[in-house]
Formats: C-alpha cells, structure tokens, sequence
C-alpha cells in the first residue's frame, strides 16, 4: 500500500507553509515551534514531500518551501527517518525530477544531493544509473531536471565519485556526459560541461582516459551562443591549464586567439572566467614563449579591462565626493588577523626579515568592492605578466599609457593611474626614465575632484615608495608627503583609507627619513583620530603603528610624546575589554611602546595592568568552557595573544623598568598556563613574552625556569614554524641568563635543536635562531655540547654568514669558538665552512677576534704550511683575501 496523506494532516501543513511566508517575526517565531512539534511525527516528512512532489494546484513558492523545510530535517535528523519514510522520499524525488516548473525541479534536485551528502551515495545504489538513465529521456524537463541533480551531487561528492567506494561510477557518467556536449539545448549543454568541470583539478582517472575527447568537444563548443556555455568553456580551459598543460600546448596558439576573445566577451562573467587564463599562463614556465608574440592584442585587452564598469561606479557610489560624516555599518569592516610576533635577526642590508612562514596580504586597491571583477582580474593579471615579461611588456604598453593618464574622462584616467600601479612591481627597472615625470602628475592626482582618481592615486604613489625614497628628499618625498597627509584628512572614506594604506607603505620604505618631519606627521595622525569613522579608524592604528616601528627611538621626544599619546590612551579608555578594535590598538601600542623605551613609562602601568586582565580573563574563560562547554562559549583567544604581544613590546621598550609592573602581578603563573595551551599562536606569543621578560627581569624569570624548561622543550617542534622558533630563542636568551646553571637543562632540548638544523628545507629564520640557540647553550655548557660539534658545525656556520654582526651573534660565535676548544676533532671535516663563517664578520670585538686568530693558527700549525697551502687554495678568492688580510693565515 502506497503512503496516503490525512486530508486534515495535510491542510494543517499547508497552513503552516503559508504562515511561515508571512513577514511578522511573532508569525514566524509560532512556525518555528509548530515545526519542531510536528517534527516529532515520522510521517511529517512525508507531507513535506507530498506538497512538494505532488500538490501541483499549490503555488510553486508553498511547493518549494515545503522541499527546503525537507532538506533541512534531511540535514538535521536524517539517519533518524523510519526506512519507509526514506524510501517514500528517495522515490518520489526520482519520480518528479522532470516536474515541469524549473523551481520545482531544482528544489527537489537541491534534496537529492543533501540525502546523497549525508553519506548516502553509497546505501542508495540506484541513484546515479536512474539519473544518468533518465538524461536519454524524450522529455526535456525530466533530461534538465536530472542534470541539474547531477551536477549538484558532482560539486558535492567529486571525489567519493572518483573513489573505488562507488565502483568507480565515472567510467560510465564521464563518457555519457560527454555525449551531451552536443545537445541542442545550451542548458543541457551547459550542465553536462559544468559536470565533468568538476573533475579537472583532482585529475580523476576516468577523465583523464578520455581527455583527447573533452579537449576536442570544448573545441566544438567555442563558438556557442549560449553564455552560460562559453563561461564553462573558458573554465574548463583554465583548469586544464593547471592540471594538463601538455595536452593543450599542440592547440595554445588557437586556444590563446580564442581566449583573447573571450577576455572581450559582451557577458561580463564570461569576459572574467577568459581573464583568469592569463593569470594561470602567467604561473607556467612555458608563458613567455607562448605569449610573446600576442603580446600586442592581450595588452590593450586587459588595460580596457581596467576601467571602472558602470555598475562598479554605481555600488562604489563613484558620485558620492564627501561621505566623511556618514558612520559605517559592521559589514564594511573586515575581520583583521592579528599577525603574531615572530622573533628574527638582523640582516645583512636590510632590517629583520619576517617570518617566511607569514603570508604578506597585497593591498589592493579598491578591496571594499571584494567581489573578484573583471577590473582587478585583469589587473591582476597585468601585474603577473610584468613580472614575467619585465620590461619587455613596455613598448606595448607605454604608448597607451600616455593617452590614458591624461584622458579627460575620469574613468579613463583612473584606468590608467591603476595600469601604472599593476606594473610598478615587475617593470620597476623600465620605468625608471619616466618617473621624474610620471610622479609629480601623480602627485597632482591627488588633488583631482573625483575622489576615485584620488584613492587609486594613493595605491599607485605607493607601489613607486622605493624609487621615491632612494631621491633627494626635497624632489620627490617632500610633495609627496605633503600631499598624502592631506589626502588623510581626505572627506571622502575611501580617500581616507587609501591614503593611510599608502602611507603605512612609505613609512617602511622612507623610515628614519620621516624623522625631520615627524611633528608635522603626527599632527596630521592625530588630528584624523577625531574625523575618523570606526573602519579607517583601525587603519589609521596601523599607520601611527608602522610610524612607530619606522623611525623607532626617534620618537621619544617629550613634543612628539604629548601629540600622540592623550589621544591614544583616551580610545584605549573608551574601549571596553570584550571590544575587537582593542586589537589594532594594542599592536599599535606594542609597537609605540617599543619606539618610546623610556618613553613610555608614564603610560606602562594602565597598559600592563589590562593585558593582564586581559590574558587572566581568556583563560578563566576558557577554563569554563572546557569544563561546561554546553553552558559557556568558547573564548575568543585572539584577546590574549594581542595582550601577550603587547606586554612582549613593553618589556623590549621599558627594559629594566618592567621588573616592578612584574613584580606585582602573577604574569608567571599566567604565562604557564599560556605556554601549555592548545592553540599554536597563543604558545608563540608566551615565548616571545617568556624571551622578553628573560631579557628584561630574568629575577622574576628564574625560580619558574625548572617548570619551563620540559615545556620549551616539547614545543621544539617544526611542524609549527612560529611556535619551534619561538621556544627556540627564548631557550637561548634563558641560557645566557643562566650560565653553568643550564647544565641540567641540556639534555632535553640539544637533541631537538641537532635535529632541526639538519632538517631540508627548513625556514631561514628558524635555521638562524636555532643555530644562534646551540652556539649560546654550547658557550654556558661547552662539556655537553661540544661532543656533538660534529653533527652541526656543517649548517651552524651557513646559516650564520649573513646575518649582521650583533650581540646574539657575537654570543653564539664565542660558543662555537669555546667548544672548539673542548672538541677541536669535531670541526676538522668542515673546517672550510667556519673559515667562511669567520670571514662573514665585518668587526668582532677584539676578544673574539684573538679566538678566531687563535683557532685558525692553530689549525695552520697542526695541519703543516705545506698541507694548509693546499687546504686554502679551494678557498673562494674572495674568502682568501679577507682571511689574509683580518687574521694572517
């Protein structure tokens, strides 16, 4: 007997689909209820299909909903439906796939694939044979119907699709699809391509076999009419890019003319998926050869891809010049990641490199609009290829460069702003001869009506920053600066963000260059903190931030003290603990604090006292929930790793004067709790905070050492970059505090620390620090270290050459020298490399030189005049002359 419904059963349901359209939220609140009730009766799920399925007098929108009520009970309760009510709702959905409404069709398509995801794929063994069945049907709906439900399962389910679970299903519904590229309906076809799509990039075996065959059926289909068709034309093109480059190079010259096309498609969203294609080409080792000679038509393309579309215009409210008063709403503030610290050395030229395991984010120019278009793909893709092409991409590019940026329609001209910025990177060396022309028109940019050529202005002078920099200050930096400040005092919101970005950016390049105009920069800053809405308010943190990191100790002048701080410290009042834009407000402290030193002391003790609360709060949070997770929510960690990071930048600013702040608090017993947590960058924060505070107050750091030392020791792990490198520095600054005393402590990190250093490819800042950490621990303990100088000596001395002469290096070398001494056996196979590590110092001091001097000699004398001759003649000459000229040998 097939399931009937009880007519009043079902217009009670129908009732219920009615109400829940209604738009009082009392209404909806009932239904909500009503739902949950009748959820409690097996049998309501199959009303819910009834309406859907069969009611075909019911509006379709009830019908429809009464399908998505369904998926969601399928989501939520499915493995609970009595084996009837299962089987009821699988046939049925089978039975109505070609219903004649495309709404229909598509709900009950959306239901399959929620019952196939719920791991059914495999206990509902006809559903890919009746669908791929029902694809041959006469009747266009049902043969619609079924590839819209299969191409959801196929997005869903690729690769359980491509797995021996099913028996490999693929073998029979990739060639089937295949067949369908041919259909006289662009939707069937546009289904059947959308389903083998998605099949490219995970490279399944049954697609791979009949690869020829999809390549040349994409080539039937490129002149289709239907858009929806050319997009996944172009789509799969791309893909195949990535995954088959080898089959698509005999047909690249075609498929380069063919996408040239594309990327000027009428569709927009056709135009965007051909645009993609240079990106993917530009990554290939093959893109110069292949594209050199188009060159000349793909330029011009991309560069008209860069205007501004009239939508674009519309949502950016491109008219809109002063919107300064307007306050923001919480959507247009997008969540900021804190970038926790990471500890690096100095090196040669450069300041501290960062963290090669940190991502830099590229700003872009207008990320508010942050739906991908086809402007910023096309300026994406100009960026990529002048990094390929260098300045060969000029010649085509710089004549019409010229018509833009002078153009009088603004959208134009702001192209052409954007063109400049996208190449800036790749085509630096070209462009050298024309930038004392180019920026000062630029400079003048920034004064244009439209606020759009203002911002984009901004985003460009930035990417040029270095090149600026590196010429007399009165040329370029003078009017540069001057009119950036006043670009942040912008009344437009976007000007305002655009020039704070850009100003951060000239920030790091220009650094101690700012000094001279320093009050004039922090009037600027600080008088934007009262015009500013609350999103360029977390940029304009970053700015004062990166001002702090760039000129450093020169900021600690009583004048500029009195600008920057009472403005600073009253937003720090005004914000209450639980608040998110605490967090740029402590980095930009940290980094305060750390520029001020001294400075800073009438702020610390306001500052210290709420990281501290901060971090004890998260913790006793967090406590709660692990223990009652179902009564309390799990905290929000990042509050205590930015309070971490914020008393890690007091005590490397405040030195010795944070030992009373420490004194009074219980930040140890917090910190052992922090370097246990689960959360890898809460554990990099504490030992950052542990190596800081060992610096500045290690009295305090002392008595817990006995505790610390098997915790450091765990998280020497380099499946967590930051974190192992971390532990790995303050284990070297606590053994420098400590002495012989180390001595016990020995054994249960060197082994960790041998390992790491002789590991391929680990990351430069990590291979440095752990190198400078063995060189310190061998210095207090040379006894226990020195037996195994041997098993690191080799990469202990080439990841040392290039960092900068300093104290940590200074102490590691002396370490290395030590035990030398104690084990001189364990360096004579790679003698070689510590001559070369020798020689990387510019001035030791002159204790260190003697041991150096000393090894060395000692080293020529042991070995012979004669055997040292032929020793030193494999030496570099330039390694040659400098141990020649520095120590005699």
């Amino acid at each position: 007997m097939e399931w009937q419904p009880d007519e009043q059963g079902l217009q009670q349901v129908l009732q219920l689909l009615k109400d829940s359209q209604s738009p009082n939220t009392v209404t909806q609140r009932a239904v909500q209820q009503k739902l949950e009730q009748l959820n409690q009766f097996p049998d309501f799920n199959n009303y819910l299909i009834f309406v859907l399925t069969r009611l075909k007098t019911e509006d379709e929108p009830t019908r429809s909903l009464s399908g998505l009520i369904l998926k969601n009970n399928v989501k939520a309760h499915y493995q609970n439906f009595p084996p009837a009510v299962a089987d009821f709702i699988k046939q049925e959905c089978l039975n109505n796939i070609g219903d004649p409404s495309p709404l229909i069709r598509a709900t009950i398509g959306i239901l399959i694939t929620t019952i196939a995801s719920k791991g059914e794929l495999q206990t509902w063994p006809e559903l890919l044979p009746q669908l791929c069945n029902l694809l041959n049907s006469e009747d266009y709906n049902t043969c619609e119907g079924s590839f819209g439900a299969l191409q959801k399962i196929c997005e869903d389910s690729s690769e359980l699709l491509d797995s021996d679970a099913l028996n490999r299903p693929l073998n029979i519904m990739i060639p089937k699809f295949l067949q369908f590229f041919k259909h006289c309906s662009p939707k069937i076809r546009s289904h059947a391509i959308a389903c083998v799509n998605q099949f490219i990039i995970g490279r399944a075996q049954a697609l791979m076999d009949n690869i020829d065959t999809f390549i040349e059926s994409l080539f039937a289909l490129a002149a289709d009419e239907d858009s929806e068709v050319r997009k996944n034309v172009c789509r799969a093109l791309v893909m195949l890019l990535e995954v088959r480059i080898d089959r698509l190079i005999p047909h690249m010259h075609s498929i380069i003319q063919y996408m040239l096309q594309r990327t000027q498609d009428p569709d927009e969203n056709v135009a965007l998926e051909a645009c993609e294609f240079w990106l993917t080409l530009a990554e290939q080792p093959i893109c110069k050869e292949m594209l050199s000679g188009h060159l000349v038509q793909l330029i011009p393309i991309l560069v008209n891809g860069m205007k501004y579309s009239e939508i674009d215009i519309i949502l950016l409210k491109g008219d809109v010049e002063e919107d300064e008063a307007v306050p923001d709403s919480d959507q247009d503030i997008k969540p900021r990641f804190h970038k926790s610290r990471t500890v690096t050395l100095q090196h040669e030229g450069g300041e501290g490199e960062e963290g090669e395991d940190i991502e830099e984010d590229d700003d872009d120019d207008d990320d508010t609009l942050s739906d991908w278009n086809l402007r910023k793909c096309s300026a994406a893709a100009l960026d990529v290829l002048a990094n390929v092409f260098r300045d060969d991409l000029l010649p085509h590019l710089l004549p019409l460069l010229k018509g833009l940026l002078f153009h009088p329609d603004w959208v134009i001209k702001e192209s052409g702003i954007l063109v400049l910025g996208a190449i800036a990177e790749g085509c630096m060396q070209g462009m050298v001869p024309y930038l004392p022309e180019l920026i000062p028109h630029l400079i003048q940019c920034l004064c244009d009506k439209k606020a759009l050529v203002r911002s984009i202005a901004c985003w460009t002078l930035s990417r040029y920053a270095h090149w600026v920099v590196s010429q007399p200050p009165d040329s370029y930096l003078k009017p540069l600066m001057t009119e950036l400040l006043k670009r942040i005092l912008d009344s437009n919101k976007r000007v305002q963000e655009a020039a704070c970005s850009a100003f951060a950016t000239l920030e790091e390049e220009a650094c101690t260059e700012l000094v001279p105009y320093l009050s004039f920069i922090l009037d600027t800053l600080v008088f934007a903190f009262g015009k500013y809405q609350h999103k360029n308010l977390l940029i304009l943190y970053d700015a004062i931030g990166t001002l702090a990191d760039s000129v450093g100790h020169h900021l600690n002048q009583p004048e500029y003290i009195q600008k920057l701080m009472p403005p600073l410290i009253a937003k720090w009042n005004e914000l209450k603990d639980e608040d998110k834009d605490l967090f740029p407000l402590l980095e930009c402290l940290s980094s305060v604090a750390t520029a001020l030193q001294s400075g800073f002391l009438p702020y610390c003790e306001p500052v210290y006292q709420r990281c501290v609360t901060l971090v004890q709060k998260t913790l006793a949070q967090a406590m709660m929930y692990n223990q009652h997770p179902d009564q309390y929510e799990a905290p929000d960690k990042d509050f205590m790793i930015v309070a971490l990071d914020l008393l890690s930048g007091l005590a490397e600013g405040l030195g010795g004067h944070v030992e009373q702040l420490v004194a009074r608090s219980n930040i140890m017993t917090l910190l052992f709790q922090c370097m246990q947590d689960t959360m890898p960058e809460v554990r990099q924060s504490s030992f950052a905070l542990l190596g800081d505070l060992t610096k500045a107050c290690f009295l305090h750091v002392k008595p817990c050492i006995a505790e610390f030392m098997p915790i450091l020791g765990l998280n020497l792990n380099p499946e967590f970059i930051s974190v192992c490198n971390n532990a790995t520095w303050a284990i070297g600054e606590i053994s420098m505090q400590m002495g012989a005393e180390m001595q016990p402590y020995v054994g249960m990190v060197l082994p960790h620390l041998v390992e790491i250093i002789n590991r391929p490819n680990t990351p430069k800042t990590l291979l440095e620090n752990t190198a400078i950490t063995i060189g310190r621990l061998g210095f207090v303990c040379p006894q226990e270290v020195a037996p195994q100088l041997q098993h690191f000596i080799r990469p202990w001395c080439t990841s040392l050459r290039n960092i900068r002469d300093n104290e940590e290096k200074d102490s590691a070398f002396r370490g290395i020298c030590v035990m030398i001494g104690v084990n001189p056996a364990g360096v004579v196979q790679d003698f070689i490399f510590f001559c070369d590590a020798v020689a990387s110092w510019v001035n030791p001091k002159d204790d260190l030189r003697d041991m150096f001097y000393k090894i060395l000699h000692g080293f020529k004398d042991q070995v012979g005049e004669e055997n040292w001759q032929q020793f030193s003649e494999q030496f570099p000459p330039l390694l040659k002359e400098r141990l020649s000229a520095c120590y005699g040998v």
